[in-house]
């Protein structure tokens, strides 16, 4: 028998959903395993009857505080998709400010009628079993992550620092190019895409379990960041440690 399985998305851009169906073939392969009930990035239709709910976005109105919870009582597995719907992602930028500022920066005289509240993950309000993080999702993690789901396996989660993937990959560090990087507090997983086509690291996966962030500090330091700009990097995807405000 298939599985049925669910998409569904909150604040977000929904490119995590596009990424999964950017899968082409191997997508389509999946399809023999599992039966997609409900996705409006490929489809009209929306059953509640599914096992695995797959979750993009942040949680931030009232309104999705109430649907997310009633997801979750549907669905055996629920699964954060993205850096949004793991950490917050870049929504949580706007915590930094009074959610009455935000209201009225975003919508002016008529920011008094949204139900917005501060962002939070998904995990603030409910279960999460397991997270493919990102921003967006790897196309080739999400794949392998069904596939030990569908096989009854635990999905591998990495849980140890992007530069390993770095040096695998034989990248000359960016910190040696004249750029600032997170990668030694962030988790790997990604293959160290954004360094190895010229970019840096700038935490969409989240941070490690146990993170070194004072050494991590003393490095951006090191290499020119104020207290101000250090917080800004950690920001940007919701991975902020209040460590680092120290």
């Amino acid at each position: 028998m298939t599985v049925k399985v669910a998409f569904f998305e909150f604040s977000s851009c929904e490119g995590c959903q596009l990424e999964v169906l950017n899968q082409g073939e191997e997508l389509l392969g999946l399809l023999k395993e599992i039966d997609i009930v409900r996705f409006r990035e490929a489809s009209s239709a929306k059953s509640d009857d599914y096992e695995i709910a797959f979750i993009e976005g942040s949680i931030s109105t009232s309104e999705q505080v109430s649907e997310i919870k009633e997801i979750r009582s549907n669905a055996t597995t629920l699964i954060a998709l993205g850096a949004c719907a793991v950490q917050g992602g870049v929504n949580t930028l706007r915590n930094r400010h009074s959610i009455l500022d935000a209201k009225h920066y975003v919508y002016g005289g008529e920011g008094e009628h949204f139900s917005s509240i501060l962002a939070n993950p998904v995990s603030a309000f409910v279960k999460v079993d397991f997270n493919i993080r990102g921003c967006p999702i790897s196309t080739h993690e999400f794949i392998r992550f069904v596939k030990q789901l569908l096989l009854g396996l635990k999905p591998f989660e990495p849980d140890y620092p992007f530069c390993l993937e770095c040096k695998l990959n034989e990248n000359v560090c960016v910190f040696d190019k004249g750029m600032v990087c997170l990668g030694p507090v962030t988790r790997a997983g990604c293959n160290s895409i954004c360094p190895t086509y010229g970019n840096r690291c700038q935490g969409c996966r989240g941070l490690v379990s146990e993170p070194n962030v004072n050494a991590h500090r003393e490095t951006l330091v090191r290499y020119g960041l104020t207290p101000q700009e250090i917080i800004a990097e950690y920001d940007l995807f919701g991975v902020f440690d209040e460590e680092v405000e120290e």
